[in-house]
Protein backbone atom coordinates (compact mmCIF):
# COMPACT_ATOMS: atom_id res chain seq x y z
CA UNK A 1 0.00 0.00 0.00
CA UNK A 2 1.14 3.50 -0.76
CA UNK A 3 0.83 5.77 2.28
CA UNK A 4 2.31 8.83 0.56
CA UNK A 5 -1.07 10.44 -0.20
CA UNK A 6 -2.19 9.89 3.39
CA UNK A 7 1.02 11.43 4.71
CA UNK A 8 0.64 14.42 2.39
CA UNK A 9 -2.90 15.00 3.63
CA UNK A 10 -2.25 14.70 7.37
CA UNK A 11 0.64 17.20 7.32
CA UNK A 12 -1.89 20.04 7.24
CA UNK A 13 -2.98 19.22 10.79
CA UNK A 14 -1.16 19.80 14.08
CA UNK A 15 -0.37 16.12 14.46
CA UNK A 16 2.47 15.55 16.88
CA UNK A 17 3.56 12.05 15.83
CA UNK A 18 2.22 9.29 13.61
CA UNK A 19 3.01 5.81 12.42
CA UNK A 20 1.52 3.29 10.04
CA UNK A 21 1.24 -0.03 11.83
CA UNK A 22 0.36 -3.54 10.81
CA UNK A 23 -2.82 -4.59 12.56
CA UNK A 24 -1.22 -7.93 13.45
CA UNK A 25 1.20 -6.01 15.69
CA UNK A 26 -1.54 -4.63 17.94
CA UNK A 27 -1.85 -6.18 21.38
CA UNK A 28 -5.33 -6.88 22.76
CA UNK A 29 -5.87 -7.67 26.43
CA UNK A 30 -8.84 -8.32 28.67
CA UNK A 31 -6.85 -6.53 31.39
CA UNK A 32 -7.44 -3.20 29.63
CA UNK A 33 -11.17 -3.88 29.74
CA UNK A 34 -10.91 -4.62 33.48
CA UNK A 35 -9.41 -1.15 33.98
CA UNK A 36 -12.35 0.34 32.04
CA UNK A 37 -14.81 -1.47 34.28
CA UNK A 38 -13.12 -0.50 37.54
CA UNK A 39 -11.98 3.05 36.81
CA UNK A 40 -14.07 4.64 34.06
CA UNK A 41 -17.34 6.33 34.99
CA UNK A 42 -18.59 5.83 31.41
CA UNK A 43 -18.42 2.03 31.56
CA UNK A 44 -21.89 0.67 30.79
CA UNK A 45 -23.22 4.16 30.00
CA UNK A 46 -22.12 4.80 26.41
CA UNK A 47 -22.33 3.17 22.99
CA UNK A 48 -18.61 3.86 22.65
CA UNK A 49 -17.67 1.87 25.75
CA UNK A 50 -17.92 -1.67 27.04
CA UNK A 51 -20.08 -3.63 27.20
CA UNK A 52 -21.83 -1.93 24.22
CA UNK A 53 -18.81 -2.37 21.91
CA UNK A 54 -18.81 -6.16 22.44
CA UNK A 55 -16.29 -8.56 23.92
CA UNK A 56 -12.56 -8.03 23.46
CA UNK A 57 -12.57 -11.03 21.10
CA UNK A 58 -15.32 -9.44 18.96
CA UNK A 59 -13.47 -6.13 18.98
CA UNK A 60 -10.25 -7.88 17.92
CA UNK A 61 -12.10 -9.59 15.05
CA UNK A 62 -13.47 -6.25 13.87
CA UNK A 63 -10.03 -4.62 13.94
CA UNK A 64 -8.37 -7.56 12.18
CA UNK A 65 -10.64 -7.00 9.17
CA UNK A 66 -8.25 -4.15 8.36
CA UNK A 67 -4.59 -4.92 7.55
CA UNK A 68 -3.20 -1.48 8.41
CA UNK A 69 -3.80 1.31 10.87
CA UNK A 70 -2.71 4.90 11.22
CA UNK A 71 -1.75 5.68 14.81
CA UNK A 72 -1.35 9.36 15.52
CA UNK A 73 -1.21 11.78 18.40
CA UNK A 74 -1.80 15.44 19.03
CA UNK A 75 -0.70 17.52 22.00
CA UNK A 76 -2.72 19.88 24.15
CA UNK A 77 -1.51 22.11 26.93
CA UNK A 78 -3.37 21.91 30.24
CA UNK A 79 -2.90 24.22 33.22
CA UNK A 80 -3.83 21.51 35.74
CA UNK A 81 -3.53 17.85 34.74
CA UNK A 82 -5.73 16.83 37.67
CA UNK A 83 -8.69 18.95 36.45
CA UNK A 84 -10.51 16.28 34.44
CA UNK A 85 -13.11 18.67 32.96
CA UNK A 86 -10.44 21.02 31.61
CA UNK A 87 -8.37 18.09 30.39
CA UNK A 88 -11.30 16.54 28.49
CA UNK A 89 -12.14 19.86 26.81
CA UNK A 90 -8.75 19.71 25.08
CA UNK A 91 -9.71 16.55 23.15
CA UNK A 92 -12.20 18.37 20.88
CA UNK A 93 -9.54 19.55 18.44
CA UNK A 94 -8.04 16.06 18.28
CA UNK A 95 -11.45 14.54 17.59
CA UNK A 96 -12.06 17.06 14.80
CA UNK A 97 -8.70 16.20 13.22
CA UNK A 98 -9.61 12.52 13.44
CA UNK A 99 -12.98 13.12 11.73
CA UNK A 100 -11.36 15.07 8.88
CA UNK A 101 -8.72 12.41 8.27
CA UNK A 102 -11.32 9.65 8.23
CA UNK A 103 -13.52 11.66 5.85
CA UNK A 104 -10.54 12.14 3.53
CA UNK A 105 -9.62 8.45 3.62
CA UNK A 106 -13.17 7.44 2.75
CA UNK A 107 -13.06 9.76 -0.27
CA UNK A 108 -9.80 8.19 -1.55
CA UNK A 109 -11.52 5.46 -1.29
CA UNK A 110 -10.49 3.54 1.80
CA UNK A 111 -12.78 1.66 4.12
CA UNK A 112 -12.11 2.77 7.70
CA UNK A 113 -12.83 1.87 11.28
CA UNK A 114 -11.82 4.45 13.86
CA UNK A 115 -10.96 4.30 17.54
CA UNK A 116 -10.07 7.45 19.36
CA UNK A 117 -9.19 9.23 22.56
CA UNK A 118 -11.92 8.71 25.05
CA UNK A 119 -15.54 7.81 25.45
CA UNK A 120 -17.70 9.55 22.85
CA UNK A 121 -18.99 12.93 24.01
CA UNK A 122 -20.95 14.11 20.97
CA UNK A 123 -24.24 14.01 22.87
CA UNK A 124 -24.67 15.55 26.29
CA UNK A 125 -26.28 12.30 27.47
CA UNK A 126 -25.82 9.02 25.61
CA UNK A 127 -28.94 7.05 24.68
CA UNK A 128 -27.30 3.78 25.78
CA UNK A 129 -28.85 1.29 26.42
CA UNK A 130 -32.45 2.42 25.83
CA UNK A 131 -32.18 3.72 22.26
CA UNK A 132 -29.81 3.32 19.32
CA UNK A 133 -26.87 5.67 18.96
CA UNK A 134 -28.01 9.04 17.59
CA UNK A 135 -24.76 9.61 15.63
CA UNK A 136 -23.28 6.21 14.73
CA UNK A 137 -21.48 7.73 11.73
CA UNK A 138 -19.65 10.19 13.99
CA UNK A 139 -19.15 8.13 17.14
CA UNK A 140 -15.70 6.64 17.57
CA UNK A 141 -15.23 4.15 20.39
CA UNK A 142 -12.18 4.74 22.52
CA UNK A 143 -9.05 2.68 21.91
CA UNK A 144 -9.14 1.11 25.37
CA UNK A 145 -12.77 0.03 24.92
CA UNK A 146 -11.49 -2.54 22.43
CA UNK A 147 -8.94 -3.93 24.87
CA UNK A 148 -6.05 -2.43 22.92
CA UNK A 149 -2.79 -1.90 24.75
CA UNK A 150 -0.89 0.68 22.67
CA UNK A 151 2.32 0.91 24.68
CA UNK A 152 4.23 -1.58 22.49
CA UNK A 153 3.16 0.16 19.27
CA UNK A 154 4.09 3.53 20.73
CA UNK A 155 7.50 2.24 21.85
CA UNK A 156 8.17 0.35 18.58
CA UNK A 157 7.59 3.57 16.63
CA UNK A 158 9.60 5.82 18.98
CA UNK A 159 6.49 7.83 19.83
CA UNK A 160 5.99 9.72 23.08
CA UNK A 161 3.44 8.65 25.64
CA UNK A 162 4.01 11.24 28.35
CA UNK A 163 5.25 14.83 28.08
CA UNK A 164 4.91 16.15 31.59
CA UNK A 165 2.14 17.47 33.82
CA UNK A 166 1.19 20.44 31.62
CA UNK A 167 0.75 18.43 28.42
CA UNK A 168 -1.70 15.77 27.37
CA UNK A 169 -1.26 13.47 24.38
CA UNK A 170 -4.40 12.34 22.59
CA UNK A 171 -4.24 9.26 20.33
CA UNK A 172 -6.36 7.96 17.49
CA UNK A 173 -6.12 4.67 15.67
CA UNK A 174 -7.67 4.58 12.20
CA UNK A 175 -7.85 1.10 10.70
CA UNK A 176 -8.08 1.08 6.93
CA UNK A 177 -8.15 -1.08 3.83
CA UNK A 178 -8.83 -0.48 0.19
CA UNK A 179 -12.57 -0.21 -0.50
Amino acid sequence: MNFKSIEEYITQFPIYQYAFINTKDIEFSDKVRTICKRECPRYGKSWSCPPAVGSVDKCREKCMEYPQALLFSSVAEVPDYSNMDALLKTKREHEEITRKIVQHLKEEPWKCFTLSTDSCSICEKCTYPKKSCVHPELMNPCIESHGILLTKNIDDNQMDYYMGEQMVLWFSLIFFKEA
